[in-house]
């Protein structure tokens, strides 16, 4: 009877149930507990990218609007036109129109973290890919968070007065003659993808920064969850 209670408390080590309990061999770790300190290292990451959209003119390229395509021969383009005033308006009303409606947005971001669903959640701590979870987050929420993303975009855009601007010069400079690709009408669709792609190369680095090294996991949540998934490289490795 015993042996039969060992065998299934080891074949259940990567068994999750109903319940959403995982032991693992040494009975350490839950299902539970996998899973939020997956989500609370995605939410770190989305942090440090809302403090940075919260302050564009930091310096960082990610949250500072640039063209589409060849940002700077384009923008050489245009000043060179005699738009240089037009671009810096342009420039400056389209970075404030991405911050505005990242922080406007804030809530899709956190509650797409943490209503996902992770029935695998043991598979993404211990893949080994240092950004195996915002890999998931991204393949499974980018959709969901565009579609709700848009119209935010689209009404701080309109507020800013960036679009009209914006089409000022796209006008100016899909009327020189031989430019062979064109500048989009509207750039909407494009900043969205952009803060959004910004927001979870945010997280990547952050589920990076936080797998690799120890003083990262600043709670101790992240301290036991990713220990474990150190452990068990380790053992890995030893077997190997």
């Amino acid at each position: 009877m015993r042996r039969l209670l060992f065998v299934f408390a080891l074949s259940s080590t990567f068994f999750f149930s109903g319940c959403d309990t995982l032991k693992n061999v040494a009975g350490t770790l839950s299902n539970f507990e996998i899973a939020q300190g997956l989500k609370e290292a995605l939410t770190q990451g989305l942090f440090s990218g809302f403090d940075a959209f919260a302050n564009p003119n930091q310096g960082n390229a990610l949250v500072r609007f640039a063209f589409p395509g060849e940002a700077a021969k384009i923008e050489k383009t245009l000043r060179d036109l005699g738009l240089t005033q037009v671009v810096n308006n342009v420039t400056a009303k389209y970075t404030n129109a991405m911050s505005l409606a990242v922080q406007k947005a804030k809530p899709i971001f956190l509650n797409s973290v943490k209503n996902m669903s992770i029935g695998d959640a043991a598979g993404i701590l211990l893949s080994g890919n240092k950004n195996a979870a915002t890999q998931y987050f991204k393949s499974a929420m980018s959709p969901q968070l565009m579609t709700a993303f848009r119209p935010i975009v689209d009404s701080t855009v309109r507020t800013t007065g960036a679009g009209n601007e914006y089409n000022t010069l796209a006008k100016a400079y899909n009327s020189i003659p031989l430019i062979s690709k064109k500048l989009e009408p509207s750039l909407n669709e494009f900043i969205a993808a952009r803060a959004v792609d910004a927001m979870f190369l945010y997280v990547a680095d952050k589920e990076a920064d936080i797998r690799s090294n120890l003083s990262a996991r600043t709670t101790p949540l992240l301290q036991r969850v990713f220990g474990y998934a150190d452990l068990q490289a380790g053992n890995r490795a030893t077997t190997n």
